[in-house]
């Protein structure tokens, strides 16, 4: 059940529609707890361009937000289940991600105001929000996929990828190229 003090923000047909958004201007020092679904319909298009796809069935993101001064402290757990395929057999493999969330939101610095030192100095644990509102869909988005093991395998006994028989030919012995046939006419033709 998503919270009420969450929404979801629709900036006209143009503008891209975000799942996981919280007005900051709700938020105190004490925190809430916010708890949206991970849906599958979403998670297939924050999805899209890699090998990952999302199962059937919604995830749960389970967040606690409090607010020190400006910034915004996020913690929590996400859960979603994806499809991706085994690394040696290349069938898909069903994943259950459970990972923890804790980052620290801050408002983003106006446009110009960054230093060639603010620049270079990004911090995997802190997220820009625009001051008012808090979106976490690349958040959650690079969770899922950071949660995803490096070699996914449908089993550890898995034997990988094995290769075809060979169709059965009419004649006997191995099967030659028909480009080289006539290499193998001269070959029986000389003495």
């Amino acid at each position: 059940m998503r919270n009420p003090a969450a929404c979801i923000m629709l900036r006209g047909p143009s503008m891209l529609q975000h799942e996981i958004s919280i007005p900051v201007r709700d938020l105190d020092a004490a925190g809430k707890p916010f708890r949206f679904p991970v849906r599958s319909a979403w998670l297939r298009g924050a999805l899209e361009g890699t090998d990952v796809r999302a199962a059937e069935d919604d995830g749960k993101l389970e967040l606690r937000l409090s607010k020190s001064g400006a910034d915004v402290v996020v913690r929590g757990a996400l859960e979603a289940s994806v499809v991706v395929p085994c690394a040696r057999c290349l069938e898909p493999v069903r994943l259950a991600v459970r990972e923890p969330l804790s980052v620290l939101a801050v408002p983003s610095p106006p446009a110009g105001a960054l230093t060639d030192e603010d620049e270079g100095a990004e911090q995997a644990d802190l997220i820009p929000y625009d001051g008012e509102t808090l979106v976490l869909d690349d958040l959650v988005r690079d969770a899922i996929l950071l949660g995803i093991p490096m070699i996914p395998l449908c089993s550890e006994a898995c034997p990988g990828i094995r290769p075809q028989p060979p169709e059965e030919s009419a004649t006997p012995g191995p099967r030659i190229d028909p480009r080289l046939r006539p290499l193998l006419r001269l070959k029986k033709s000389t003495p």
